[in-house]
């Protein structure tokens, strides 16, 4: 199973890919909790130069308190990261985790319901941009 959904962004530079992400996710009830900007940490930490590449913490809070009453230990997998890249090819790359994908190693079948719900929004923005 596939554990995320993509979609590749042209005639867009990477603040502006950022941007449209974080205004789709508004659309679908996710707020922005943490921004891991990947490039920097990877220059400060190893003096190692990568593209830029942006890691989301996204989270609906109505669907984050949901899977807390369901499951407590559920926090390990949030929020929902989603990644913005930068491609060799001057495209920028926007993916999504897949919830439906990670919950499958969490044994607890009153989360599906939730999860689907996610995955749904989730496609969602990335059909969107």
């Amino acid at each position: 199973m596939k554990y995320y959904h993509a979609k590749q962004l042209t005639d867009t530079t990477f603040s502006d890919a950022v941007e449209q992400v974080t205004e789709a996710l508004k659309s679908e009830g996710f707020g922005v909790l943490t921004e891991i900007d990947v490039k920097a940490t990877m220059k400060k930490k190893l003096d190692k130069d990568i593209p830029s590449y942006l890691i989301l913490g996204a989270c609906n809070p109505n669907f984050a308190y949901q899977a807390l009453q369901a499951e407590n230990k559920i926090g390990t997998m949030l929020p929902c990261n989603v990644i913005v890249q930068q491609m060799d090819d001057n495209t920028v790359e926007v993916a999504a985790v897949d919830p439906m994908a990670s919950m499958q190693a969490v044994e607890n079948e009153s989360l599906a319901g939730i999860a689907s719900e996610v995955q749904g929004k989730l496609k969602n923005v990335i059909n969107t941009l």
